[in-house]
């Protein structure tokens, strides 16, 4: 099945980027206005409870987060809070490492590394491979739904 899902990344890959979501695998893609730079640099201009708020616009009605891992993608603090918003969420969560993919140059770049809250939360990581994208969408998904039915369990241990 088709996931709905929320892409967080650095806006200086936007190249790379733009290849995964241009995958075609993967239905509904969603992404807090970095699509648009111009959507980005009005938030900015307004300040931080504008970004968060076209953040939450771009999670809404997503299930996974892929977070598309280039060399500074890990210092970026939206990304950070991004992540954390999609775990709060209960979206399922993936990285996929983009820097061997040619940018409108036709380099790549060196891997950097994952952010923090991503391997905290025990996401997989993964390098880009269009072929498997949609497999991995719907691990993270299914993982995530088991984390819910676990949790649910643990709360109500008697219901089960």
């Amino acid at each position: 099945m088709a996931r709905r899902v929320f892409f967080s990344f650095h806006y200086e890959d936007i190249w790379r980027v733009n290849v995964v979501r241009n995958s075609h695998v993967v239905e509904g893609c969603s992404a807090a206005g970095f699509q648009d730079a111009s959507m980005w640099e009005e938030a900015k201009k307004k300040g931080d409870a504008a970004i968060k708020k076209l953040i939450e616009a771009g999670l809404s009605g997503t299930s996974v987060t892929a977070v598309l891992i280039g060399p500074h993608t890990y210092s970026r603090e939206y990304v950070n809070y991004e992540i954390e918003r999609s775990i709060e969420r209960g979206n399922g969560l993936l990285g996929i490492y983009i820097h061997q993919i040619k940018d409108k140059y036709q380099q790549t770049t060196y891997q950097g590394s994952a952010p923090t809250p991503l391997v905290g939360a025990g996401a997989k990581l993964y390098l880009w491979d269009g072929s498997k994208f949609g497999d991995w969408v719907e691990e993270a998904y299914k993982e995530a739904e088991r984390k819910k039915q676990l949790a649910a369990k643990m709360l109500n241990p008697y219901k089960w």
